[in-house]
């Protein structure tokens, strides 16, 4: 059984172990949270690598490229094509002169969608040098290289390739026309000769008896007579 001698001897060892403890968790504690010491600076931050040579310079910005707004370049006129067909659709059951009037009206233009409209009137006329001159007219506008022209290109080759084969084929057509003149012109010629023929045969056959005089000879026929 314990006396109170020991009771409080016992109780003063077991606080100081306690304050032990509590005096090393403090100073474990204090070995983290106390700020550095004076005359230690904090390390500098990492310096950003250095731009290499070939994009190094003061006027690097500047020479950056740019980019172009959509706004700065101008957009082809998609509705040319439309207005194209749409004269197409009107002039397609124009007669000769009123072709001949659209064809003095145009002269000759500068603008491409005025030159290929030229060009659908000329084709219209469909005779040789009108198709010539429309192929000119669609030759230089596939030259042209601005972006007028370049949307009307696909519908200038589509015309010239059109237009290629009909100017084949009238060549064929006049060529067979000319053969058929040719052959025209020789059966007329023999005609000609038959039909002369044939009025020299009834000059022949229409021609009257001889007459027969009382008291003349009879003709000798020879034939009967005999040989010397």
């Amino acid at each position: 059984m314990f006396t109170k001698v020991d009771f409080f001897a016992r109780c003063r060892r077991s606080g100081l172990k306690a304050c032990a403890a509590g005096l090393a968790a403090a100073a474990l504690s204090g070995c983290t949270l106390l700020p550095p010491a004076a005359g230690v600076l904090p390390a500098a931050p990492e310096p950003a690598p250095a731009q290499t040579a070939g994009n190094a310079g003061p006027n690097t910005a500047s020479t950056a490229p740019s980019v172009p707004l959509a706004d700065a370049v101008p957009l082809p006129d998609k509705d040319a094509v439309v207005r194209v067909l749409a004269y197409f659709d009107r002039i397609r059951n124009q007669s000769t002169a009123e072709l001949n009037q659209e064809v003095a009206r145009f002269g000759n233009p500068y603008v491409p969608a005025n030159q290929l409209q030229l060009a659908l009137a000329l084709g219209q006329l469909r005779q040789t040098p009108e198709l010539v001159r429309a192929q000119e007219l669609l030759t230089r506008l596939l030259a042209n290289s601005d972006a007028e022209a370049q949307v009307l290109h696909p519908l200038a080759r589509l015309l010239a390739a059109r237009f290629g084969e009909q100017r084949r084929y009238e060549d064929l057509l006049d060529k067979q026309t000319q053969q058929t003149r040719d052959v025209q012109r020789r059966l007329d010629q023999t005609h000609e000769r038959l039909e002369a023929l044939k009025a020299i045969e009834r000059s022949l056959t229409s021609r009257p008896p001889a007459l027969v005089v009382p008291g003349a000879p009879a003709p000798v026929n020879r034939s009967r007579l005999p040989a010397p």
